[in-house]
């Protein structure tokens, strides 16, 4: 990569719509970039997405001092970008850690990291202006600390109400009580059990059915296709709706969220736990077999906190207040900096 000049430190106030004065840096993963887009799309005013692409050299960035841009392919980070700095960049997951770093070194943006930073965080933990920390993972508190429910994510109040507008009249058919059920597998696989898949979807069938409702049933990368034919079978004496991970067609699952009465999750995804939680309906976790520690450190600081419940034998409604934890980190990052 090409050597960069550093620019002088980043100016405050409002820059304008060319060059917008927050960054996201934006991993390929999903899962990961949806934390650090969620918090941006909250502060409200617009914002810059610098695609990160990585090779193996990323596993060695955290070491050097003052961050770094190894291991990030091309186009990266240019000068070109760096002639107008911005003065806050937002990031998340550990081999972003190392970019952010360098940043705020390079152009005295103050840095929001979202996720442990890993061998960054160890090392130069207090050089993050905000750490976003979910409380299952029991951090050390810390001035630049905030502890968080689960993940943030993109799916807000607005999301949530585009959603339902969108998919409102497509699913009009379906009766209510609507159970949305979000299935996904075990971590780092494409290969959920079949009879496990077969016996979550029978057991809610059973109760759907008792209730007059329906279910609106989808899938993950992670489930597998036996799995999701062995869910579609359990899931046949109730009347549904199941979306297979991958087929033609818009993905509904926004949909599904938005236009729920209750929704059951399996325990092992952190961002469908945490995106279910933003909804107004009723949240019960499932299969926590499926769940690492971790995932189930996550459940349980949200039974705790009233925002879930294990699911065990029922799938009554049940009023909970709705959660957005990327607006709370929002509303503290234009406390401490005045941005947003």
């Amino acid at each position: 990569m090409t050597e960069l000049r550093s620019p002088s430190p980043a100016t405050s106030g409002k820059a304008d719509a060319a060059h917008p004065r927050i960054w996201v840096l934006d991993d390929p993963r999903p899962g990961t970039s949806a934390q650090a887009l969620g918090i941006a799309e909250r502060l409200g005013e617009p914002f810059r997405r610098i695609p990160l692409i990585w090779n193996w050299k990323t596993h060695f960035s955290g070491l050097i001092p003052g961050g770094s841009l190894m291991g990030l392919g091309e186009p990266g980070i240019t000068a070109t970008d760096l002639a107008h700095p911005p003065e806050l960049v937002i990031s998340a997951g550990r081999r972003s850690a190392a970019v952010a770093l360098w940043m705020k070194a390079h152009t005295g943006c103050r840095i929001v990291h979202c996720m442990s930073p890993g061998v960054a965080g160890l090392l130069w933990r207090s050089e993050f202006d905000l750490l976003v920390l979910p409380a299952h993972d029991h951090a050390a508190a810390a001035p630049n600390v905030f502890t968080i429910l689960g993940a943030p994510h993109r799916m807000s109040p607005a999301a949530l109400a585009a959603a339902r507008e969108t998919w409102d009249e497509r699913l009009a058919h379906l009766p209510h009580p609507r159970v949305a059920l979000l299935v996904g597998g075990p971590p780092r696989s494409t290969n959920m059990a079949p009879a496990l898949a077969h016996q979550i979807g029978q057991r809610i069938a059973r109760l759907v059915a008792v209730t007059g409702g329906s279910i609106m049933a989808t899938t993950s990368r992670r489930t597998g296709r036996e799995a999701t034919e062995a869910l579609a079978a359990g899931l046949g004496p109730c009347l549904h709706v199941l979306y297979r991970w991958g087929e033609p067609g818009k993905n509904p699952y926004r949909g599904f969220l938005a236009t729920a009465d209750v929704i059951v999750i399996t325990a092992d995804s952190v961002s469908m736990i945490s995106e279910a939680c933003a909804t107004s309906a009723a949240v019960y976790v499932a299969l926590p077999e499926l769940a690492s520690r971790r995932q189930q450190r996550l459940a349980k600081s949200l039974f705790d906190a009233g925002q879930a419940r294990p699911f065990n034998k029922s799938i009554v409604p049940w009023q909970r207040p709705t959660m957005d934890e990327a607006d709370r980190v929002a509303a503290e990052i234009r406390r401490r900096f005045g941005l947003g």
